[in-house]
C-alpha cells in the first residue's frame, strides 16, 4: 500500500488506525481489502507484530526515510494508544496485587474479639485482644482458680475438665511450633498451658503461634483449655497443665517495663551469690520498687506480706469482739493536738485551724465516759515527724483499744496478751502458705511467746542494761534503740520468749493522759509491748481524773484549747478508770516478718520524702 494512501487513511481516521493497531488480530487470507481505511487496519494489525523501529513507510513525494505529517501522526497515535495499554495493563496487575496483599492481610489479621455470651463462642475467632471489658453484657463463662486445676481425679477441674481462666501472663517461651506459657493468679498459684501448632490446620494454628507472640509478658488474659495430666516442676500446679483452645488479651502490659516480677521476687542472698557468675541478677533499689509499688506487690512476698496485714486485722478484731468489745470510728480531723511531745499536720478548717490525729486517743477515752467499756478501732494515724528512719511513717494504720478497768491496768495487759496470742497463733496456722511465701525471700522464723504475759518493770530493765554494759544516768531517758535490742536478746534467753512487756516508764516521756505510779510520780502505770527487742505497742492506764489530768496539762506545757477541754469536760460528768494500748499495724508486720524496713509492711507509705504514689 502506498505512503500517500495511508496518509488518505490516517488523515480523516487516526483513532480508527490506532485502534485497528492495538486489535492485533490476524488477518483472513480471503479477506478483501475494499478501502484504504481496511488497508490501514491491515498494516496496523501487521505492524502490532513488530517493533515500531523496524516499520519503514514507502513515499512517492518525499525523500527516501523521510516521513511525511500523516505518517508521523500515525506513528505518535500507535505509540501513545500503545502507552495507555501498557498502562491499562500495569493498573489492572497493580489492582490484583492489591487485592491478593488484602486478602492475605484479611486472612491474617487478628481482630479484636467482643465476647458478649458464651452460647456465641463458636462465631468468635479463638484468639485476638479482647474489646475492653465496659460492662456490655454477662456472658456467661465460668472462670475458674488455678489452686482448683490438677491432674488428678480428686482435682476440682481434673483431666479432661474445659476451663476458663483469667490471670496474668507469667512468662511465656515459642520455639517453632511449640509455646508454653505460664498463667498466675493471685501472686502464688501458676498452671502451665501449651499450644503446639497443627498440621491438619496449619493456617490456623499458624495465626494462634503469630498471636501468642505478641503477648506481653504481666498481661491481663482470658484463657480456655482443657486440663491434661503432665509433670511441671515449675509451677505451683505440677502435676496439669491447659492445652489451649482459646486466648485473648484482656489488659496488655508494656513491652518494656520498670523491672521484672521475677528480678523482685529474688531474695537478697540469691542477688548477692549471682554476682560473682556471668549473669548477675539486677540490684531493685529501695525506691525504685516504691516507685512502682503496683509492680513490686505482683511479687509473691510481697503479695503475702499485704494479706499477713489483713490477716493480722482480722485476728485482731476476733480476738477483741470475742473479749466483748466494740468497734469505733473516731474523727481524723481535730481542733488541737491529741498527744504531746510528737508533730501534727495541720489544715485550714473552715477559717480555724485543724489537725489530723495523731490517734484516736481521746476520743476513745471519751467513748468509756459514753458508758462503752471495751472499744477499739482500726484507722489511719497521722505523724508529722521528720523521722528519716527504717521504722518510722508519717501515717500508719492504728490498731487501737480502749477498756474500763477494776483495779489495775494488768487487767488490759492480759486482754492485749491474749490478743497477740490469737494473731501470733493465727498467723503460723491459718496463713501458713502466706509465711512460706515470704519466708522464702525474707528469712524469719515464728515468733516466739509464753503463755501467760512476761512483763518486766522498769528497775529490772536498768538492771539487764547496765550488766549489758550501758550508762543508764539517773534512769529517767527514753531507751535508746540499740538497748531495746540488748534488752531484747537478754529477755529471749533467760525467759525464752520474743514477745514481752516492760512497764512503768518515767512520767516525763509519757503523754499526759498517763496515770502517774501511785509510790513514785516520776514514774507512771504505762507500758510499752516488743518483738524481737523492738516496741510494737505503748500504752497505759489513763488519768481519769479532771483535776490531776489538768495539772498534768499544764505541766506538759499544753494549752487547753476547745478539743481538750470536751475530754476534761467528759471525765467531770463520772468516767469509769480506764487503761488501752496504741499499736502499729505496719511495725507488727515488720518485726513478726522479721523484714529489714517499715516500708515493705505498708502498700504505699507515706514518709518525709514520699507522698506519691
Amino acid at each position: 500500500i502506498s505512503s500517500a494512501g495511508i496518509r488518505r487513511a490516517v488523515g480523516s481516521n487516526g483513532p480508527s488506525f490506532a485502534s485497528a493497531f492495538l486489535a492485533n488480530a490476524p488477518l483472513k487470507p480471503s479477506a478483501v481489502v475494499s478501502s484504504s481505511s481496511a488497508a490501514v487496519a491491515a498494516i496496523a494489525q501487521s505492524w502490532a507484530r513488530q517493533p515500531l523501529s523496524t516499520i519503514r513507510f514507502m513515499s512517492t513525494d518525499a525523500a527516501a526515510g523521510e516521513k511525511t505529517e500523516e505518517e508521523k501522526a500515525a506513528l505518535k497515535a500507535v505509540r501513545e494508544a500503545r502507552k495507555e495499554e501498557k498502562e491499562r495493563q500495569k493498573a489492572e496487575k497493580a489492582a490484583k496485587k492489591a487485592a491478593k496483599k488484602e486478602a492475605e492481610e484479611a486472612a491474617n489479621r487478628i481482630d479484636e474479639v467482643t465476647y458478649l455470651s458464651a452460647s456465641e463462642q463458636e462465631s468468635y475467632a479463638p484468639m485476638g485482644d479482647m474489646t475492653t471489658v465496659m460492662s456490655r453484657s454477662r456472658s456467661g463463662r465460668d472462670f475458674v482458680n488455678v489452686g482448683d486445676v490438677g491432674g488428678s481425679d480428686d482435682a476440682k477441674f481434673g483431666p479432661g475438665s474445659k476451663v476458663w481462666l483469667r490471670g496474668r501472663l507469667n512468662s511465656i517461651r515459642i520455639k517453632g511450633g511449640s509455646c508454653f506459657l505460664v498463667i498466675r493468679q493471685n501472686s502464688f498459684d501458676t498452671v502451665q498451658a501449651i499450644f503446639f501448632k497443627d498440621k491438619e490446620n496449619p493456617e490456623k494454628s499458624a495465626k494462634m503461634i503469630k498471636y501468642l507472640k505478641s503477648l506481653t509478658t504481666e498481661s491481663m488474659v482470658d484463657l480456655e483449655g482443657t486440663v491434661s495430666t503432665a509433670e511441671v516442676r515449675s509451677c505451683s500446679i505440677q502435676d496439669a497443665e491447659l492445652v489451649i483452645s482459646r486466648v485473648h488479651s484482656v489488659s496488655k502490659a508494656d513491652a518494656m517495663l520498670p523491672f521484672l516480677v521475677e528480678d523482685a521476687a529474688r531474695s537478697e542472698k540469691e542477688v548477692e551469690e549471682s554476682q560473682e557468675t556471668d549473669r548477675p541478677f539486677p540490684r531493685l533499689g529501695q525506691e525504685l520498687r516504691l516507685d512502682n509499688r503496683w509492680l513490686d506487690l505482683r511479687a509473691p512476698a510481697n503479695n503475702a506480706i499485704m494479706r499477713i496485714q489483713s490477716a493480722v486485722c482480722q485476728l485482731f478484731r476476733e480476738s477483741l469482739y470475742s473479749q466483748g468489745f466494740v468497734e469505733i470510728h473516731t474523727p481524723k480531723l481535730i481542733a488541737g493536738e491529741s498527744e504531746s511531745g510528737a508533730g501534727v499536720f495541720t489544715t485550714d478548717y473552715f477559717g480555724t485551724t485543724a489537725c489530723l490525729a495523731q490517734s484516736p486517743q481521746l476520743y476513745k477515752q471519751m467513748a468509756i465516759a459514753s458508758d462503752i467499756d471495751r472499744v477499739f478501732e482500726i484507722g489511719p494515724v497521722f505523724r508529722a515527724e521528720n523521722s528519716n528512719t527504717r521504722r518510722h511513717l508519717c501515717e500508719f494504720t492504728g490498731l487501737d483499744l480502749e477498756m474500763a478497768i477494776n483495779d489495775h491496768y494488768m487487767e488490759t495487759l492480759e486482754v492485749v496478751h491474749t490478743m497477740f496470742k490469737h494473731i501470733f497463733e493465727g498467723l503460723e496456722i491459718r496463713w501458713a502458705r502466706e509465711l512460706a511465701a515470704i519466708r522464702t525471700q525474707y528469712d524469719s522464723e515464728p515468733v516466739v511467746f509464753t503463755d501467760e504475759p512476761c512483763v518486766l518493770h522498769w528497775p529490772e530493765a536498768m538492771e539487764i542494761l547496765r550488766g549489758e554494759g550501758f550508762d543508764m544516768g539517773d534512769e529517767l531517758g527514753d531507751l535508746t534503740g540499740a538497748q531495746e535490742l540488748a534488752l531484747g536478746a537478754v529477755v529471749k534467753e533467760k525467759y525464752g520468749t520474743d514477745f514481752f512487756m516492760l512497764d512503768k516508764y518515767p512520767s516525763d516521756i509519757r503523754p499526759f493522759y498517763t496515770m502517774p505510779d501511785p509510790a513514785d510520780d516520776r514514774f507512771s502505770n504505762s507500758y510499752d509491748m516488743f518483738i524481737r527487742g523492738q516496741e510494737i505497742c505503748s500504752g497505759a492506764q489513763r488519768c481519769h481524773d479532771p483535776e490531776l489530768v489538768t495539772k498534768l496539762i499544764e505541766k506538759k506545757g499544753i494549752e487547753i484549747g476547745d478539743g481538750l477541754k470536751s475530754y476534761v469536760d467528759s471525765f467531770r460528768h463520772g468516767v469509769s478508770p480506764h487503761a488501752g494500748a496504741g499499736i502499729g499495724l505496719e511495725r507488727v508486720v515488720f518485726l513478726y516478718l522479721g523484714l529489714d524496713n517499715v516500708r515493705k509492711a505498708s502498700m504505699f507509705p507515706r514518709d518525709p520524702n514520699r507522698c506519691t504514689p
